[in-house]
């Protein structure tokens, strides 16, 4: 299957307190993969609801490829770096569209 390529990452942080610290990096970390990098479709910032220790990213690429260009760039470096001890957990998960219902057409 060809098309775009979807990363869910789920970050859960030590503590509440991290979230201000954690969220100028990883809002930093998006605005400039969107600005920076051509293949970077979609870098949205979710907080879920009731949980102030966890934060989504929805990220869609062009490619694997391009995917792969964003984790080697400067800005996630930085980020990685700079906030790996605020981390207690992280899980990544790979997708690829199977229906995008805003696109939707009808005949």
């Amino acid at each position: 299957m060809t098309g775009p390529y979807i990363i869910l990452v789920e970050f859960t942080l030590h503590t509440s307190g991290a979230m201000p610290a954690f969220r100028a990096l990883i809002d930093e970390n998006a605005r400039q993969s969107c600005r920076l990098e051509p293949g970077c479709q979609r870098f949205d910032v979710l907080l879920p609801k009731g949980r102030d220790d966890r934060v989504l990213l929805y990220e869609i690429y062009d490619t694997r490829a391009a995917f792969d260009v964003h984790l080697s760039s400067a800005h996630f470096h930085q980020f990685d770096m700079a906030s790996a001890a605020m981390v207690r957990a992280k899980v990544v998960s790979e997708f690829s569209l199977a229906c995008e219902g805003s696109r939707a057409q009808t005949t």
